[in-house]
């Protein structure tokens, strides 16, 4: 007789297009993913709230900040992982933002107690304004790393064809844990306006840090004894093929080289060179929309409480679109489109959505503009763009791969924030926006189209 779990895993791996032994590690890596989303949507209102409570100008001169402190923090991160391997440096990094985490709340705890109040507010202080600030870029550059190692473990787990079938899976389940961890956010913002609020939600973010800590190990345990994985693969169990194949990086050795191989690794490689540029694009259409998504919530909250539960429910409503998307729609359109168009539906939902935007400036249709293109962004284009960086070595998965998910990302955010601020001076209304994302939106197209080609080439050559 088959036992009832048995069962249910074999017709959730024939319902989401899983072979033989594969469900256990999917799960397992959507509950890694789960708890990394589910503590940073405890935090992103947060900063969110932060970066706006003085207003817009000085958010437009954190974007600036924000590259800067990127660069920085790649040439510091590519030298860590030149001296360290997989198993260690994962659970450091995330060790790491859990200390900054519990530092962070103890100074607002402490200015609280000491009479002060939070950033925007008539109490507020130097300190509490410092934490402010430094919260909003720290934690802009630490989320892009943190989601940048889950993925770069992901494609260590899985190949590109498995990717293809589970990455979407694995995305709903941090989607489950932003949805969780947004709604619970709205839901405790909207109970009090304690001083305390802030630092309170960061300490419950650290905890589920320190459960993707625990998630992450079981996980790479699981997979070097699994038959149909990569990490296996790499041990010498199942014969293999791939990026690793050969080139002496085991998935417990030191990746080797030094912190600029990453930079120079973009520089010199067109098709690491497309991926970054296309990040550009995407970054800048995203500032674009988060400055004006941020116009709109400011205007509507009349406290930091009401604007950090705003931000909340933007990121809930994202998310659950994101979660239908993931369930109806990611799980086939990768196979039937191919890496290349599915690219291509963010730059099209882009388009689409300012032309609408530029008609109704309303905070309704902000709202749904924001969760569609926030849903494209992370379950269909997210996926794809992870299936690009499949194909290529350890070395550059670790290096590279954050420069461009991290520097590129945010010199794209410092473009986009030029443009509004642009905008801005010279009084343009939203129907500019607009029409400047047309000659944007075609060539981030025709780039997505040649990218799918590219990475095509190499799985087949």
């Amino acid at each position: 007789m088959v036992h009832p779990w048995n069962a249910a895993v074999r017709f959730a791996g024939r319902l989401v297009n899983m072979r033989r032994g594969e469900p256990p590690l999917a799960a397992m890596s959507a509950l890694f993913f789960f708890t990394v989303l589910c503590g940073y949507f405890f935090l992103r209102p947060v900063r969110e709230a932060m970066g706006v409570a003085r207003g817009m100008d000085e958010l437009r001169w954190l974007f600036a900040i924000n590259c800067f402190v990127s660069l920085g923090a790649v040439l510091a991160f590519g030298g860590v992982v030149a001296r360290t391997n997989r198993r260690r440096f994962i659970p450091v990094a995330y060790l790491f933002v859990i200390v900054c985490l519990i530092g962070f709340s103890a100074l607002l705890i402490q200015d609280v107690r000491s009479g002060g109040g939070l950033i925007g507010t008539d109490a507020q202080t130097a300190l509490s304004r410092g934490v402010g600030y430094s919260f909003y870029i720290w934690l802009t550059v630490i989320n892009l790393f943190t989601t940048s190692v889950f993925w770069a473990f992901m494609v260590d787990i899985f190949d590109v064809d498995q990717g293809k079938r589970m990455f979407a899976f694995v995305g709903i389940g941090g989607t489950l844990g932003a949805i969780v961890g947004s709604w619970a956010t709205t839901f405790i913002s909207g109970r009090t306006d304690s001083a305390y609020l802030p630092a309170g939600l960061m300490l419950i973010g650290a905890g589920f840090f320190a459960a993707a800590i625990a998630v992450m190990l079981a996980l790479e345990r699981m997979a070097v004894r699994s038959g149909v994985s990569r990490m296996e693969a790499v041990g010498g169990g199942r014969g293999g093929g791939g990026p690793e194949e050969g080139d002496g990086e085991g998935a417990g050795g030191a990746i080797g080289g030094t912190f600029w191989d990453g930079a120079r690794a973009v520089a010199t490689s067109p098709y690491l060179l497309g991926v970054g540029v296309w990040v550009v694009f995407m970054a800048v259409s995203n500032t674009l929309i988060y400055f004006t998504q941020a116009n709109i919530i400011l205007s509507d909250s009349d406290t930091f409480s009401q604007l950090l539960g705003n931000f909340a429910q933007f990121d809930n409503m994202a998310q659950v679109a994101t979660l239908i998307t993931q369930i109806f729609i990611t799980t086939h359109v990768i196979r039937k489109l191919g890496v290349g168009w599915t690219l291509a539906i963010l730059p099209l939902v882009t388009l689409a959505g300012f032309a609408v935007l530029a008609v109704w400036p309303v905070y309704g249709v902000m709202m749904i503009f924001q969760a569609v293109h926030r849903a494209t962004r992370y379950a269909i284009s997210r996926p794809s763009r992870e299936t690009l960086f499949s194909v290529v070595t350890p070395s550059e998965k670790y290096k590279a791969k954050p420069v461009v998910d991290v520097f590129l990302y945010r010199g794209g955010d410092l473009a986009g924030a030029g443009i509004d601020g642009l905008f801005a001076l010279l009084g343009l209304a939203l129907v500019w926006v607009a029409v400047s994302t047309g000659p944007l939106a075609a060539m981030w197209i025709a780039l997505s189209i040649g990218m799918g080609r590219a990475q095509a080439q190499r799985v087949g050559g």
